[in-house]
């Protein structure tokens, strides 16, 4: 089988088309034949060496698809059914075929595409995981620290349907989608602190950072202890007295995740859908920042 990843942990030269073994379910796990990928920062990370992955690897956190066969152990799926989860392992979804983590799937409901349903499991999973960590009451203030990518995105929405208030930092090319999703955009750069206290007259009660670096010291000290969190840098937000989002990957969330999807709540906002062949300029456009919401792969 091909699938697209990376020989060895390194920078992009190291990614490649690699020819490996048909995958095959192990307990917990389904097979399934992909129908669509999502793109993520992960990705990148993982072939940089962040999760101890060291290569031969395929990239490919999540998709949706149709399942083939289903591990010892599982339950609720079947051969034929339309599914989307994450993926475990080095054999992830940029390839025809990939596992999936059973306890981390759910049915695709109707009225859902493939490539909607493919980039839930870890941006739109990360966004509400935070609220889930952060706790906020309707009427408080959050900031997201990076809101025009991916997890932004979803996390501005979703912030909005509990009735928050979002402060986002963000390039001025994304301001006007901000704007739109009921967000106040912020601009990054020299004063951004001072731009944040100016468009939240009551303080911030919370914060996502995305970012990571000094752009996670500048808005650490307008948080209150105890209520930032990054998925970007880890060990610097630990240093901050902050703290990691702690996932729910189960699917209980990605089933009411769908569920809004479905019901017109929550835009996955799919903005890139390339080929698999062209999985180099996808990761790229990930990588260097320039994707605003999601980029999907398709076989």
């Amino acid at each position: 089988m091909r699938g697209y990843g990376f020989l060895r942990i390194g920078g992009r030269e190291q990614q490649a088309f690699l020819e490996v073994p048909e995958p095959v379910p192990g307990p917990g796990e389904l097979l399934v034949r992909v129908r669509a990928a999502g793109v993520n920062p992960g990705d990148w990370r993982m072939r940089q060496g962040f999760y101890g992955t060291e290569g031969p690897a395929v990239l490919g956190r999540e998709v949706a698809g149709t399942v083939l066969a289903a591990g010892d152990g599982v339950t609720g799926f079947a051969p034929g059914d339309e599914v989307f989860g994450g993926c475990p392992g080095m054999l992830g979804g940029f390839a025809p075929a990939a596992l999936v983590t059973a306890s981390f799937a759910a049915h695709r409901p109707d009225g859902v595409s493939p490539e909607q349903a493919a980039v839930l499991p870890v941006a739109a999973g990360t966004a509400y995981d935070t609220l889930k960590n952060l706790q906020l009451k309707r009427g408080n203030t959050l900031l997201v620290n990076g809101a025009g990518g991916g997890v932004g995105v979803q996390l501005v929405q979703l912030a909005r349907l509990r009735g928050l208030a979002v402060v986002g930092t963000a390039s001025p090319a994304k301001h006007d989608l901000l704007t739109r999703l009921g967000a106040t955009p912020v601009a990054y750069g020299g004063g951004v602190t001072d731009r944040i206290r100016a468009a939240a007259a009551d303080g911030i009660d919370g914060a996502l950072d995305l970012v990571g670096g000094e752009a996670l010291r500048f808005i650490s000290g307008l948080v209150p202890a105890g209520r930032l969190y990054s998925v970007a840098d880890k060990p610097l937000v630990k240093q901050l007295g902050g703290a990691e989002v702690v996932r729910d990957r189960s699917t209980a969330v990605l089933s009411e995740l769908a569920h809004l999807v479905a019901t017109g709540r929550l835009d996955p906002f799919v903005t890139e859908v390339r080929r698999l062949d062209a999985a180099q300029e996808a990761l790229a456009l990930v990588e260097d920042g320039h994707a605003t919401g999601k980029v999907v792969l398709i076989p």
